[in-house]
């Protein structure tokens, strides 16, 4: 006799990740966060549809400290500079600069994660052990220290967080180099007397990226965190440039008379590391196969 003829019960089966709806309250959290990256993408590619041509370098001094109104939707600096058109156009620096960066670190982090994947033991250890001390240390003091080593300037703040960086993705890459140079198909090639470039470049390295989008994602939020408090210890780009860390640098000595001055860029770095943070994660889970 059946279990159902029994009357017993079971349980029932899991409905697919892609069935399942979003409830009332979850829909904030699935639609801002791709909402504001459309925003951040336009005030990168044309920044001017969102400042209605106002210049982010054009001081106004008989206008300065004004606060937030139908002139200035974000109000003025001390300068007079309309915060609006400061923050748009200061995207460019601060999410090209952790763009830049994290695409630095992760091309250096896949070689090395390959090449420890790959190498003799002695090596492998000996690169591995070198992750591991890195990884140890925040990421902004050991960017920090490569920027007081290399001197201050947007290139070298790039350079300093990508070393920063290069740990997370040389790790992942390595741990997915074992797996992958063991596998059924790598064998077969090394079988068919493939050459080892052949079989790095067609078998292995396309196989290890897998987790690479997910981990480069969070990355640049967390770039752009870093490049910010570099260039708010003007390490990064100098004024009058626009740039979020340095428009808080140039604020703090305002707080008290005009709040809107930190306000803003402060709001625009929130938001840019919380939504990249929650659309990497939201990844995260589809590759691992958890419900969205």
């Amino acid at each position: 006799m059946s279990a159902l003829t029994r009357g017993e019960s079971r349980e029932p089966l899991p409905v697919p990740a892609a069935l399942v709806r979003p409830t009332a309250a979850e829909l904030p959290g699935r639609l801002v966060p791709p909402a504001f990256l459309v925003l951040l993408a336009v005030a990168l590619a044309a920044p001017g549809l969102l400042t209605a041509g106002a210049d982010p370098l054009t001081a106004d001094p008989l206008n300065a400290l004004a606060a937030p109104g139908a002139g200035h939707w974000f109000g003025t600096d001390h300068l007079g500079r309309d915060v609006l058109a400061r923050v748009v156009y200061g995207a460019r620096h601060s999410i090209s600069i952790g763009v830049a960066a994290t695409g630095l670190a992760v091309t250096l982090g896949v070689l090395l994660g390959l090449a420890a994947g790959l190498s003799p033991k002695w090596l492998d250890e000996a690169l591995a052990r070198s992750f591991d001390v890195l990884s140890t240390l925040p990421e902004l003091l050991l960017a920090l220290l490569v920027v007081a080593i290399t001197g201050p300037g947007t290139g070298n703040v790039i350079f300093a967080i990508a070393v920063a960086q290069i740990p997370n993705y040389a790790r992942v890459i390595r741990a997915q180099t074992f797996v992958v140079r063991r596998s059924g198909y790598v064998e077969q090639a090394v079988t068919f007397g493939r050459s080892r470039l052949a079989i790095t470049a067609r078998h292995i390295l396309p196989n290890v990226l897998g987790p690479i989008p997910v981990l480069a994602t969070i990355g640049i939020g967390q770039a752009v965190i870093a490049g910010s408090g570099l260039s708010f210890l003007g390490m990064g780009p100098q004024p009058p440039a626009a740039e979020w860390g340095a428009m808080l640098s140039e604020a703090r000595n305002y707080l008290r008379v005009a709040w809107w001055e930190a306000f803003f860029p402060g709001l625009a770095i929130t938001l840019t590391v919380a939504c990249l943070t929650v659309v990497g994660r939201r990844l995260q889970r589809r590759f691992e196969g958890r419900t969205p």
